[in-house]
């Protein structure tokens, strides 16, 4: 928004292609604070509508059928606004309609709703217990903030808006400025969808502009909001919704280095494939993973050495690609550039310019006693974002663990063992393992983090700055961030919602005086 003579101006939204940097269109217009409180109460009175379970999953198997449909038409718009490439988009589509349903399975379940039931017991000891009846219930309008780097399984349908719809939360998306485009044209599915299953079209809404993701987290009617995004967006954010007369939650996903840590022995057993598999991880997708390996810990000596002569070749050999946009090619390239010049850094592969648009990947190396002290090299331990990662060299357990106490929050964390220490069980493997758990929500034991499996197991989180929670933005337990428990306490069974009732009229798993039980009715 601009100001001229005292009028505001709705500035125009352009979808601009990466590869040329001219834009390829005019898509929007940035949100006024009147439009988006429109797209915020239009949300706020779908909501009623989506009180029925079985609405819900029709609605997202059904986004899930016309994401599909318009595959070709999607996977073409995002990849002149991304330049993520055909092979890649073409599985991100397939993985975000496949988490469609997936929480369409969840919501069909009903044990998300987690209903417990213990009824009243006069004789119950320390006091006598009365009936009580608890379930989850839908927090209200959900704000999403799109990502930059996942332009479906992140963004307008990803898991934030497929799990806030699956636990009956409409949603107001704020798109991502990198893709304008595609944004309105998933939009557009999502509406379709929710009209399609008997829902109001603005169950989803979608917002464009810098302010308008301000005046979304500030307005009052937004009960929770997911974010994923860099760490000084994010944090911004998140004061804001901490900042509000009513403070709401702010599930941000913000920022991770990702350590991996490989052993003497692993080193020893299998250098070279160690080497060329953290080349391929950190250069996928050009680097632009929340998932991307930043920080990996090779133990000195010639083991180690032939692990960095691998990781050299195969990091050589990787080709230069086009980022997201010229603003993240900057702070890459200033990144990169900075980090090199640090005491005590070396550059086997240099990362930098590769022209026309492009940058060509590298890495970094430094020794461990370089990094253990407090405030020594901080920047290397913070995440660069894009094709680069940085190789710390070790001499012993002391000097390993002194680099991770400094760690931070991260999404990831990786082990690599050799087969001995995989099976020993017991000892230092172990310790290592826990040492990586107290900093990371997922870890990883001989393998790398790029990709996310979607999964009713899976964790997709970590301490701070990774996420401002301790919930997952990935798997069937999301849906846990847009609920809220509600106990029905001596209520009449005629005012009970049926969720609570005894007789069990929706078919849903519960627990019943400790015991849990499967529906002998059917939804």
């Amino acid at each position: 928004m601009s100001l001229y003579g005292g009028f505001t101006v709705a500035e125009p939204v352009w979808s601009v292609d990466p590869r040329t940097g001219k834009p390829r269109e005019r898509v929007a217009v940035e949100a006024t604070a009147e439009q988006v409180d429109d797209a915020v109460r239009a949300a706020a009175a779908a909501l009623p509508a989506l009180a029925e379970r079985s609405v819900r999953s029709r609605l997202l198997r059904g986004a899930a059928g016309l994401l599909e449909e318009a595959a070709a038409d999607v996977v073409a718009v995002a990849d002149a606004e991304t330049a993520l490439g055909t092979p890649r988009l073409t599985g991100e589509l397939a993985r975000t309609a496949f988490q469609l349903r997936a929480f369409a399975d969840v919501v069909d379940e009903g044990a998300f709703l987690d209903v417990t039931i213990d009824h009243a017991d006069p004789d119950a000891k320390p006091i006598p217990r009365p009936d009580l009846r608890r379930y989850k219930i839908p927090l209200g309008v959900v704000a999403v903030y799109s990502a930059s780097n996942f332009p479906l399984a992140f963004s307008v349908p990803g898991g934030d808006t497929a799990s806030a719809l699956a636990a009956g939360c409409p949603v107001v998306v704020k798109a991502h400025p990198d893709h304008p485009a595609t944004s309105e044209l998933c939009a557009g599915l999502l509406r379709r969808a929710a009209e399609e299953a008997g829902l109001p079209a603005d169950t989803v809404v979608l917002v464009h502009g810098f302010q308008a993701g301000v005046e979304l987290v500030r307005h009052p009617l937004v009960a929770a909001a997911g974010f994923t995004g860099s760490i000084p967006g994010g944090r911004a954010l998140y004061d804001a919704a901490a900042a509000r007369p009513r403070p709401i939650p702010f599930y941000g996903e913000l920022g991770s280095l990702n350590p991996v840590v490989v052993t003497p022995a692993a080193a020893a057993e299998r250098a070279e494939r160690i080497g060329t598999g953290l080349a391929a991880s950190f250069t996928l997708g050009n680097g632009q993973f929340c998932t991307k390996p930043g920080l990996v810990l090779t133990p000195s000596g010639p083991d180690g050495d032939r692990l960095v002569e691998a990781l050299t070749s195969a990091a050589s050999a990787a080709g230069p690609g086009v980022l997201l946009d010229s603003r993240m090619r900057d702070s890459f390239l200033k990144g990169a550039a900075a980090r090199a010049e640090l005491p005590g850094v070396t550059a086997p592969v240099e990362a930098g310019d590769a022209g026309e648009l492009s940058v060509r990947p590298g890495f970094l190396t430094v020794q461990a006693a370089d990094l253990a002290a407090e405030g020594a090299g901080d920047l290397l331990l913070e995440e660069c974002f894009g094709p680069l990662t940085v190789v710390v060299r070790y001499g012993g357990e002391a000097e390993r663990d002194a680099v991770l106490d400094r760690l931070p929050g991260n999404l990831t964390a990786t082990v690599h063992l050799s087969e001995r220490e995989a099976e020993a069980g017991d000892g230092p493997a172990a310790a290592l393992l826990g040492r990586l758990t107290a900093v990371a929500g997922r870890v990883l034991v001989n393998g790398w983090p790029t990709g996310v499996a979607v999964a009713p197991a899976q964790h997709h989180g970590g301490p701070y700055p990774a996420t401002t929670s301790t919930f997952t933005s990935v798997g069937a337990t999301a849906i846990e961030r847009w609920l809220r428990p509600v106990v029905h306490q001596d209520t009449p069974p005629a005012l009970l919602p049926p969720e609570l009732r005894d007789d069990n009229p929706l078919g849903l798993p519960r627990r019943v005086d400790g015991v849990a039980q499967v529906a002998a009715a059917s939804a």
